[in-house]
């Protein structure tokens, strides 16, 4: 049986590039570059790279990207982008907890949960940071961003998906957050690519600033940073508070 997050993106590329979510994408590579310090002849690797939005736009700013993704139907849409702009991109179908490289990137991205998070297991998602770092260079840096259990502790979860609906994109709605495992319960109502409408039942694991800090640690990462993240305005000068749904984490191996 297929989890919800296969079965979230079969035939969802074009509707999935118009959520509010995925409209952030130039000011976030904008964040991106300067983390990279404009250095062109970095080796990037964008994990759970969907319709390919940031992959597509760091090379058309000169960069070199290779893009994976679990889903077939989202890396279809990121090719035919890709060839829309004239961009040649490696975008390949890769299960992020095994992926086939090995000490090759200077750069990995996982940005707007990318896969991490989305997993059934803490051992999962735990698998998929293993698998990213082993991926990467020494001395490489990680930057992704998940969901900030410091959230639900102090917000409402349904007033923020509220905030965020817009007329024909999905909707989400919270059946409970377990304080002790940090799942949110939520259903998802949405209309894929062929006009069917569809509902999923999915969870997701949001993680304390303190455990991913532990988790990277362990993995070998000598500086972590986490920030707020906001939607399409990534910095290093917004502090985490309570009221950021997600944080931003910057790592270095």
């Amino acid at each position: 049986m297929k989890q919800w997050y296969e079965a979230l993106f079969e035939n969802y590329g074009r509707k999935y590039d118009n959520e509010s979510f995925t409209q952030g994408t130039i000011g976030e590579c904008d964040f991106l570059e300067k983390e990279f310090n404009s250095n062109k002849s970095l080796k990037i690797l964008d994990v759970g790279c969907g319709t390919g939005r940031h992959a597509i736009e760091l090379t058309k700013r000169g960069y070199n990207v290779i893009g994976v993704d679990l889903s077939e139907s989202q890396l279809e849409r990121a090719r035919e982008k890709a060839k829309a702009e004239n961009l040649e991109i490696d975008f390949q179908c890769q299960d992020a907890r095994n992926l086939p490289f090995d000490n090759e990137f200077d750069v990995a991205i996982m940005i707007c949960e990318g896969g991490f998070s989305l997993m059934e297991t803490d051992e999962m998602n735990f698998e998929i940071l293993k698998s990213v770092t082993k991926s990467l260079k020494p001395g490489a840096k990680l930057i992704f961003t998940l969901p900030n259990a410091l959230f639900p502790v102090f917000n409402s979860i349904n007033e923020f998906y509220v905030s965020t609906e817009e007329d024909g994109t999905s909707v989400c709605r919270s059946k409970g957050f377990d304080f002790m495992t940090l799942r949110d319960y939520n259903t998802v109502e949405f209309e894929d690519d062929a006009g069917i409408k569809k509902t999923l039942e999915c969870n997701e694991r949001y993680y304390m600033p303190s455990e991913i800090t532990w988790l990277l640690k362990s993995l070998g990462y000598q500086t972590i940073d986490i920030f707020g993240a906001r939607l399409g305005e990534f910095s290093r000068e917004h502090n985490l508070t309570t009221k950021d749904f997600e944080m931003l984490v910057i790592a270095e191996k």
